[in-house]
């Protein structure tokens, strides 16, 4: 029996899902409310930050939707693969590419 690969998607913090202005934080509603729907459809979704893995799953826990995510995971900084990351099969969108797509259009766009 074969199975189709989930989604990956790993889902930044800081300007992703959150703006903060000096000590405030302000969720970026409509990405936030994406987040659950990519798990809807099925989606494997990982959450990283350059603050740290805990920074990341408190982050997610302010917003309501760790439970979304499979792991927390701080950004790399080093990469070590056979496979220079040109050749991935990667999409890069920022977020407010995002704000104008359906959940569907977005991992339409998963390669």
């Amino acid at each position: 029996m074969s199975t189709v690969p989930s989604k990956v998607i790993y889902v930044d913090i800081d300007d992703t899902l959150i703006r903060s202005f000096g000590s405030k934080r302000i969720p970026m509603t409509e990405m936030v409310a994406l987040i659950p729907k990519l798990k809807e459809h099925g989606a494997t979704l990982f959450c990283w930050s350059s603050g740290g893995s805990a920074y990341a799953q408190r982050s997610a826990e302010e917003l309501g939707i760790a439970n979304c995510f499979t792991a927390f995971l701080p950004k790399p900084q080093m990469l070590i693969d056979d496979v220079a990351t040109s050749k991935w099969k990667l999409t890069e969108l920022h977020p407010n590419e995002c704000r104008s797509m359906t959940v569907e259009e977005l991992l339409g766009r998963v390669v």
